[in-house]
């Protein structure tokens, strides 16, 4: 097997592997909130809803980061025959040091966040707090399994958060709870239980190796946390907005959540192939091959943009329709909606993937522009004197536009460019 083909093929076999476990995980989302919707009073899960989002916004933003980073480094690693554990040590203390950033605040602010957002419920902080702390721990152990190559396992750990999430949410819903807290526990509980049972695999790939320079783990990290928390803000700001904008309106706001998390099945899906794409990318690039490097990209592009508009002619056709019957949610939703969602959805992605791009050929502070015009325009429309159900949609879409095209033309000059001429 050629050195190009072996480049070309780490996509599809990371997709084949990490598929089940995504698409458990991805399942176990609709699950869990169809049954909260199901359970909770409306303001109980317009509640629910915002503290959901800002998980997936915040926590995501601020620990993904790390495992992007542990999977570069351990892949280089790898390449270059030397051992894990000292980036796994570094990662651990970095990881718990952005998670002290995010509990103390929570600590402090327990009162004034509850009543922002949890209509006073401040054992929801507590919640809040608990998910952060899974979320850290898990990106840890996945950077580890990506950048060993280690699927199986990585795949495993995503199924087996998923499986959990659907059997204590469900079990939580046929008992009859009514209890917000406890079904935002479950986004504390499953990720802790699925880290413990996959950590063999971890620790017997974290060989000795040479000493992990800080700065080759944190000498980005500032600029990716920055483009990952826009990136989180831009795909889920809708719900929180929403909530800002329109206190009141606790029925608008859980049928947008319920709206976002359908139209962004492909993003579910998506995940079966991101981890595998950056250990591509950065083997590529860890072996100087510009042009296996060039063609996984423009594969990865054609693939997400192709799930995309399958999955969002499915949304705009049958999204208003299952609404109400998968999630319980208020009928205030129409196809349109779904048009500018499933648009952002399908946009979204391919900046992650040219971001993965900028990420691997040392584009971080350029990725990072691309992301802040981005979340300018988004705002922009937010501010707009439009219909706030549609401008906040809209923004949604437009801001992914912004930052496709930003992130195309940048790597127009290095890597399209470069690869070409190599």
């Amino acid at each position: 097997m050629t050195l190009l083909d072996r480049i070309t093929t780490v996509l599809p076999r990371g997709t084949a592997v990490v598929g089940i476990g995504t698409a458990l995980l991805g399942g176990a989302n609709y699950v869990h909130l169809a049954a909260a919707g199901h359970s909770l009073s409306v303001d109980d899960m317009a509640s629910f809803s915002v503290l959901w989002t800002i998980v997936a916004s915040v926590g995501l933003g601020l620990f993904f980061p790390v495992e992007q980073e542990v999977t570069r480094l351990v892949a280089a690693r790898v390449v270059a025959g030397d051992g894990s554990l000292p980036v796994l040590r570094r990662g651990a203390v970095l990881a718990g040091g952005l998670l002290a950033a995010v509990l103390l605040p929570l600590a402090l602010f327990a009162g004034p966040i509850a009543d922002l957002f949890f209509h006073g419920d401040r054992a929801l902080v507590l919640a809040l707090g608990g998910a952060f702390t899974a979320l850290a721990v898990a990106h840890l152990t996945r950077g580890m399994l990506a950048g060993l190559g280690r699927f199986e396992a990585y795949g495993l750990q995503l199924g087996l958060d998923g499986l959990l999430r659907i059997v204590l949410s469900a079990a939580l819903a046929l008992a009859g709870v009514g209890s917000s807290f406890l079904f935002a526990a479950v986004m504390t509980a499953a990720p802790l239980v699925s880290v413990l049972l996959t950590l063999p695999p971890v620790l017997r790939g974290a060989r000795s190796g040479s000493t992990a320079q800080w700065r080759e783990l944190i000498e980005h990290l500032g600029l990716l946390v920055g483009s990952t928390l826009l990136a989180q803000v831009l795909v889920n700001v809708a719900v929180v907005s929403t909530k800002l904008i329109a206190t009141d309106d606790s029925a608008l706001v859980a049928a947008l959540l319920s709206a976002l998390v359908l139209a962004r099945v492909p993003l579910f899906a998506f995940g079966a192939f991101q981890a595998s794409l950056l250990a591509g990318l950065s083997t590529a690039q860890a072996e100087g091959d510009s042009r296996g490097y060039r063609r996984l990209l423009l594969r990865a592009c054609a693939m997400t943009a192709g799930l995309g508009a399958a999955f969002g002619i499915g949304a705009v056709a049958l999204g208003p329709v299952l609404l109400p019957v998968l999630f319980n949610s208020p009928d205030v939703l129409g196809p349109l909606d779904f048009v500018w969602l499933s648009l952002g959805t399908t946009l979204y992605m391919l900046a992650m993937v040219l971001g993965q791009a900028l990420l691997t050929s040392g584009a971080v502070r350029q990725q990072l522009m691309a992301w802040i015009v981005g979340t300018a325009a988004l705002v922009a429309v937010t501010l707009s004197p439009l219909e706030l159900r549609g401008r906040v949609e809209i923004a949604y879409a437009v801001g992914s536009l912004v930052v496709v095209t930003v992130m195309t033309l940048v790597l127009r000059s290095r890597v399209v460019y470069r690869s070409v001429h190599s």
